[in-house]
């Protein structure tokens, strides 16, 4: 689907097509600095080319109405009553989005005046790629633009991840936010968490591609989990304290600190969760600087550490994902590989030889589907720019 394609689209949901206006958002892919967002740690994401593209026009009557290309869901609401509603489903992203806006930015209610918003994305549903991140930075754009105001990219990240916050409940740190509304083609991001302090590596493949399998497992426990884990954590950041007060998250450690503080966590649960914090943290710091010295198989290795930490430390893989794990390294052209997101289901990510894509397919197809009975889906990903407006033919890729 092409602009044009998505222009008739919006004329078949709203009856016209003057004045509307596209916007993009990508999805993200967190190549290394698993969990330890929410600890003030460091990640390592990089905005995809896969993503959510908005067509979006004003209105003068204070209405808000929200489509979808991918659901039947239609929502009409007044710009002056906005609510979260479980029956409401995605469109509360949009939704918190703008109600975010307008708590920070009151003067916005009398510039935007209503909108007709459709949505289209070919970011697949549940696998930990964060669509709901992708339309949030792309409502965003869509309500500030049409509404004739520049806010800067970093204030609507923040507000981004204060909807999801507050609106939707879901407590989640800001890296999903911040890599899709910062990423920048050819390049990741070390992100230090706490401190928003960033810094962009240039991502040069040198006959190597970026493999993500889709589990198709949905995530189940993802969310209980995530937030048991969040538990765990702070508790063992109090115990931590205790020692050194100095402290303020569990980012804040290097490995060296933390050898010496080990002792003072007698619950071995809580010991392994930290473990895994702390040298994950430790693995994005030697990860990039593999890049930097253009090693791309040291880089490979730091992942399947990553990968083995989140397992057998953190246990947030489960069975499906350990699986491709494990298969995609009996490939001899995958140099890396790990899962990514919040875990149990969702997807890993491989660096696999250019020539040997086709192989890894099949192979891990094999193995994953004689083990599970299901069957993995792959994408062939390229890194790409931020949330940004779209102009002419730039929405050229694949859409499902």
């Amino acid at each position: 689907m092409r602009q044009n394609q998505l222009l008739l689209r919006f004329q078949e949901e709203f009856g016209y097509s003057q004045g509307v206006r596209f916007f993009f958002a990508p999805g993200r892919v967190n190549l290394i600095g698993e969990h330890t967002d929410y600890n003030g740690g460091y990640v390592f994401p990089a905005a995809l080319t896969l993503g959510t593209w908005a067509a979006a026009a004003p209105r003068t009557d204070g209405k808000i109405r929200l489509r979808s290309t991918q659901f039947t869901l239609k929502v009409d609401l007044d710009q002056r009553d906005i609510q979260y509603r479980k029956e409401d489903d995605w469109a509360n992203y949009p939704k918190g989005m703008l109600s975010a806006l307008l708590q920070a930015f009151p003067s916005l209610a009398g510039t935007l005046k209503g909108v007709d918003l459709l949505f289209h994305g070919n970011i697949p549903n549940g696998a930990g790629l964060s669509s709901s991140a992708s339309i949030l930075l792309v409502s965003a754009l869509a309500f500030t633009r049409l509404a004739q105001t520049e806010i800067p990219m970093l204030e609507l990240v923040k507000l981004a991840q204060k909807a999801e916050n507050e609106f939707l409940g879901v407590n989640c740190g800001i890296m999903d936010q911040f890599a899709i509304g910062m990423g920048k083609s050819g390049h990741a991001i070390k992100l230090k968490c706490d401190t928003l302090q960033y810094e962009y590596f240039p991502i040069r493949m040198d006959g190597y591609r970026l493999v993500i399998t889709n589990s198709n497992k949905r995530r189940g426990l993802a969310d209980s989990k995530y937030n048991e884990r969040r538990r765990e954590c702070e508790e063992g950041l109090r115990f931590i304290q205790r020692v050194k007060p100095d402290v303020q998250t569990l980012g804040d450690l290097d490995y060296d600190d933390w050898s010496r503080l080990r002792s003072s966590i007698a619950d071995p649960v809580i010991r392994n969760r930290v473990e895994h914090v702390v040298s994950e943290n430790e693995r994005v710091i030697l990860a990039t600087k593999c890049l930097e010295k253009k090693d791309l198989p040291e880089f490979g290795e730091w992942m399947k550490k990553s990968h083995e930490s989140l397992r057998d430390l953190y246990e947030v893989t489960g069975k499906e994902l350990d699986i491709l794990f494990e298969a995609a390294c009996q490939v001899p052209g995958c140099i890396g590989s790990r899962m990514t997101g919040a875990g149990f289901g969702g997807c890993g990510i491989s660096l696999v030889a250019e020539g040997e894509v086709e192989d890894f397919k099949e192979t891990v197809t094999r193995i994953y589907a004689e083990k599970t009975s299901l069957t993995p889906t792959f994408y062939v990903c390229e890194i790409g720019d931020g949330a940004r407006e779209v102009k002419g033919e730039e929405i050229a890729w694949p859409f499902w």
